[in-house]
């Protein structure tokens, strides 16, 4: 008797083979092609202006305020494609972006920053005060600052404002764009905690963009390299880390002068951009 192979599960976020063009000339993404597994956490690595922050902005559809667009390829979220939505029904539809910078409303207070988040939901009040507690629990300094302008708080709780804020709108999956940027190493590392916290606990997918590339492999499941709007290179996360050219280019752990990763015969390419 014949056994017949299962299909392989779709991906709960696809991004296929997409290319983002600025101004109707500037290509700025250039086939770019990944994959998020449901309850998963994956890293999209690269230097300031590789393209990373254009993705996020491509799969949430934000690209438009900035004169952008995705002129080839396709995004698909649990099967379906999500890239000519409005940045609302994506939210509605369970995929949040934190921004780079943290963005908060900083004349408003913590609490009525987070209180922004649950604006899409149709929930009771009851129900917006469970999500509150949720995000208090796992954002303990957020409950002791509650009631201080978010102006006035350090960059880490302003991040853990932004990244409690998405959370009140109960989303499966959370684009982060550089969460560690100009915080320091402690609380960078309690951020990340949080955030696998919330990946094993709430089942939380992430995408996130981060140039720290040691701290995101550490926390990360699978990686994506981006270099000139192209992914150059992509594995599961501790490989990655362990690989010369990864070590040499993004750890800086090697004397040599660092050179275009695209230089480099040995890096894996993936076909599909290729094609």
């Amino acid at each position: 008797m014949t056994t017949q192979l299962q299909p392989a599960p779709a991906a709960f976020l696809s991004v296929n083979n997409i290319e983002v063009i600025y101004d109707h000339v500037i290509l700025v993404l250039k086939g770019v092609s990944l994959d998020v597994p449901e309850g998963g956490i994956v890293a999209l690595l690269g230097a300031n202006g590789a393209g990373k922050t254009t993705t996020l902005k491509a799969i949430s559809n934000l690209l438009r305020a900035e004169r952008g667009e995705v002129t080839k390829g396709t995004i698909e979220y649990r099967g379906e494609r999500i890239d000519r939505l409005t940045p609302n029904d994506l939210v509605r539809r369970g995929v949040c972006q934190v921004m780079e910078g943290r963005h908060c409303f900083a004349h408003l207070t913590v609490e009525e920053n987070l209180l922004t988040g649950a604006f899409t939901r149709k929930g009771s009040r009851a129900d917006i005060t469970t999500a509150l507690d949720k995000v208090y629990h796992y954002f303990p300094r957020l409950k002791q600052r509650r009631t201080s302008q978010a102006g006035y708080t350090s960059g880490g709780e302003q991040q853990m404002t932004a990244i409690g804020r998405a959370l009140m709108a109960q989303p499966s999956m959370i684009l982060l764009d550089e969460p560690s940027m100009g915080l320091a190493p402690q609380i960078v590392e309690e951020i990340f905690e949080i955030v696998g916290d919330l990946n094993r606990n709430e089942r939380v997918s992430f995408l996130l963009a981060e140039q720290n590339t040691l701290v995101a492999l550490r926390h990360a499941g699978y990686g994506y390299i981006l270099e000139n709007g192209r992914v150059v290179m992509d594995g599961v996360a501790r490989e990655l880390a362990k690989n010369e050219d990864v070590k040499e280019f993004y750890l800086g752990l090697s004397t040599a002068g660092r050179k275009s990763f695209r230089d480099v015969k040995h890096y894996r390419r993936r076909k599909r951009w290729l094609a």
